[in-house]
């Protein structure tokens, strides 16, 4: 008799912590923990990648148009210099004599046109003696243009402002036409050419804006837009030449570096949330909405539409408002209807394991 009514008082002693543990499984399914965030308003692009290659804005190398001996070199290597400024002189001696032997013969020309004319308004000259020393005396000038611009050829001067390369010459260097002389680059300006896909060419236009980034300085991003798109399409890669121009005042950059472009396409403001706070269900898409009144926290289901991703975000076409509070931490306990204990709210400057460690 006993221990019968020993069995029954454990029997329902059983049933007790049963019961009690159930009720707190039941009320820790009801209650769960969340930290939540809020649906923000940003500017919103589709990035589009490409590998491109640097020119300068504008490069030339400079050569000679005569055959002669460099006789004066006037920079450096690496130096930058203006527009006009005289660079590499070549040996002009005798066309310089034949130009002051030229700059004679005029002003001889000239006296006697002078004398003649002077003459002819008294009547003791013909006309036509008059127009004869006129004519030798344009001959002369002539002459004289000529020579000079002969001189120019004995003159390389940069044709823009920009920055020179090595100097591979000497004075005393003999040159020949079209020999390489030395490099100009203008690099304030840096161009970008780089193919784009032909099924995004719908989507480019001139002054759409695009970072570039090189392995030379991988801190650093270097911000630009597009100047020129091509007029044809490759029919072999089926892509387009795009140009892009890109600050460069430093001079950090050169040509002929590789650079990763990512031009900025259909910039737009959109409502953005992490992507971690969605909840895909087949071909759909849910949020659980977290809504506060009268001191209750209250989880809702919300169907959204999504649209492009990036780096750990989404855009949401439809179904939330911006500041919008859903749930980012704790979704894997979250229930539609379910009361829940709102942790806290992350945000920029706290995130989830700063609340969850101040919730300890």
């Amino acid at each position: 008799m006993l221990l019968s009514i020993h069995r029954r008082c454990l029997l329902r002693f059983a049933l007790v912590t049963l019961i009690l543990l159930l009720s707190n499984a039941t009320m820790a399914q009801s209650m769960p923990s969340v930290i939540g965030t809020r649906v923000v308003m940003a500017t919103w692009s589709d990035p589009l990648e490409a590998l491109g290659t640097l020119n300068a804005d504008e490069s030339v190398t400079l050569s000679a148009t005569v055959t002669d001996i460099i006789a004066e070199i006037n920079f450096r290597d690496g130096e930058q210099v203006e527009e006009g400024q005289l660079l590499i002189r070549l040996e002009d001696a005798e066309e310089q004599a034949q130009l002051r032997a030229s700059q004679a013969l005029r002003e001889e020309r000239l006296n006697a046109s002078n004398r003649a004319s002077q003459l002819q308004e008294r009547n003791l000259a013909a006309r036509a003696d008059v127009e004869d020393s006129r004519s030798r005396l344009r001959q002369a000038d002539a002459d004289i243009q000529a020579i000079e611009a002969q001189l120019a050829n004995y003159q390389i001067k940069a044709p823009f402002s920009g920055r020179v390369g090595f100097r591979n010459i000497s004075i005393g260097a003999l040159v020949t036409p079209g020999m390489d002389l030395v490099t100009l680059d203008k690099l304030d300006i840096m161009q970008i050419d780089f193919g784009i896909p032909e099924v995004f060419l719908g989507r480019l236009s001139p002054g759409l804006m695009l970072n570039a980034t090189t392995a030379a300085y991988p801190d650093e991003v270097f911000s630009g837009e597009i100047a020129t798109i091509g007029t044809r399409v490759d029919p072999v890669t089926r892509s387009i030449n795009v140009r892009a121009e890109l600050e460069n005042a430093d001079g950090r950059l050169r040509p002929g570096m590789l650079m990763e472009v990512i031009v900025q396409q259909r910039v737009r403001d959109t409502l953005v949330i992490p992507e971690a706070a969605i909840e895909p269900s087949g071909d759909r898409h849910f949020v659980m909405l977290i809504e506060q009144a009268d001191e209750t926290t209250r989880l809702a289901r919300r169907e959204v539409a999504i649209g492009e991703r990036r780096n750990g975000e989404v855009e949401i076409l439809e179904g939330l408002s911006p500041d919008d509070l859903i749930v980012f931490h704790g979704l894997q306990l979250a229930r539609d209807g379910q009361e829940a204990r709102l942790i806290g709210i992350a945000d920029d400057e706290t995130g989830i394991r700063a609340l969850l460690e101040a919730d300890r």
